[in-house]
């Protein structure tokens, strides 16, 4: 009789191990629902992406989420660039993240409409090295939506690393209705990347908001007139190729090298110059472009 009840309590706590509560599937299924709570409280969620580095998508990204801040709206940044995070240098910001055992992780705050997070907010030595395989920048990704207290947002700006891989897919899998911004330079080097990005965000059926053109001439620091360094007019026509919404164009200015020194977005700089006036020209693109989203209005909150 006692081996009978030993048995039976061997098997019970058998059970009691393997059960759904405990199971992996229900932690991600919890994660989950999080994600969705988290997601239906930010109405537009842009993602700002491109097959090229070097392009410039985190200056993009940080003037873009800029921008509609000073405009009034309430933005969160996310940077998902695992292992070249630049956001916080763009932006000034040091140290780490705080956590609220209540809310969770509390984003940086820039200032009262923006808020960022960066891995780099999260690394004690800011120039280690992030060893990562897919499956944790996977996790890490969801983490940044599901554990971050972002709150209500009217924009929420996620900056990519380059190409079509582990954090791009990942970004699209967590955040569905993310609508997308091609970031591409105008020689063809460029747009030959940017066209497998094109191909990728198609393939997996992303909403694409629109194509970006940096890098569209430099701005001469003596004359002011514009050098066709890297020519012009190839992000616009690759938009017209695929019947994209142009977004608008930005020349190389050499007023972003100061501005990126000092840690300010070239939209918040006091002076005028023509790398500011196209960013805040885009950034109204952007707004009117999300607004008129069809997958961008079934999706907002009320």
């Amino acid at each position: 009789m006692s081996e009978t009840n030993s048995s039976c309590s061997s098997c019970s706590g058998k059970k009691t191990l393997g059960s759904i509560q405990d199971s992996p599937e229900s932690k991600i299924e919890r994660q989950d629902k999080v994600i969705a709570s988290t997601l239906s409280k930010i109405k537009y969620k842009l993602f700002v992406m491109s097959g090229k580095g070097g392009v410039g998508k985190s200056s993009v990204s940080t003037n873009l989420a800029a921008a509609l801040a000073i405009k009034g709206y309430k933005v969160g940044l996310l940077d998902v660039d695992i292992h070249g995070p630049s956001v916080p240098h763009l932006l000034g910001l040091t140290g780490l993240l705080d956590i609220d055992p209540q809310k969770g992780i509390q984003p940086k705050r820039y200032s009262e409409n923006l808020a960022v997070v960066s891995m780099e907010s999260l690394l004690k030595d800011p120039d280690q090295a992030v060893l990562w395989k897919g499956p944790m920048k996977t996790s890490a990704i969801r983490q940044f939506v599901s554990d971050v207290d972002w709150g209500e947002l009217d924009f929420l700006v996620i900056d990519s690393p380059p190409g079509t891989g582990d954090e791009p897919m990942a970004v699209l899998k967590t955040v569905p209705d993310a609508l997308c911004i091609v970031i591409t330079t105008p020689q063809e080097i460029s747009l030959a990347d940017v066209r497998k990005s094109i191909n990728f965000l198609q393939y997996v059926k992303a909403n694409i908001l629109g194509v970006v053109e940096n890098m569209s001439g430099l701005i001469c620091p003596h004359c002011s007139q514009k050098i066709d360094l890297f020519k012009r007019g190839g992000g616009e026509e690759l938009a017209k190729k695929y019947s994209l919404p142009f977004l608008g164009s930005i020349p190389l200015d050499p007023v972003t090298v100061v501005a990126g020194d000092l840690g300010k977005p070239v939209v918040m700089l006091d002076v005028e110059c023509p790398a500011k006036t196209a960013l805040l020209a885009m950034a109204e693109r952007v707004i009117v472009a999300a607004e008129n989203s069809l997958e961008a209005v079934s999706s907002s909150h009320v």
